[in-house]
């Protein structure tokens, strides 16, 4: 089992911001910026590049939630971005799909 598997099974503590039938979302333990969560499906999906195509609408779903959280944070005015990293060169260290949802401060293009 992944540590978001052991997460999502309350193996291992964590503050669940947010929580519905399909997905979690949860505090990054190594922020990159003042506000920093995973939102992270409930099914298993090893990462984007592997996902299948019944696995469209749980995809989709983590993005609304994102935005959705967004709002509830007050970070849709001053701005947000949402990564997927898909592979070890992108920056993926735990083999199951997440989004991470940062704001809080100016974020650059291209990050890096």
């Amino acid at each position: 089992m992944t540590l978001f598997e052991r997460i999502i099974a309350r193996e291992i503590p964590a503050q669940i911001l947010h929580e519905d039938d399909l997905c979690i979302a949860i505090n990054d333990i190594n922020p990159q910026a003042p506000t920093h969560l995973l939102i992270i499906p409930k099914k298993p999906i090893i990462r984007v590049s592997l996902s299948s195509h019944e696995e469209v609408s749980i995809l989709g779903h983590l993005l609304w939630t994102g935005g959705e959280i967004a709002k509830k944070l007050a970070l849709d005015q001053s701005g947000f971005r949402l990564v997927i990293n898909n592979g070890p060169d992108a920056g993926e260290t735990v083999p199951h799909l997440h989004v991470h949802l940062l704001a809080g401060r100016s974020l650059h293009w291209p990050p890096g």
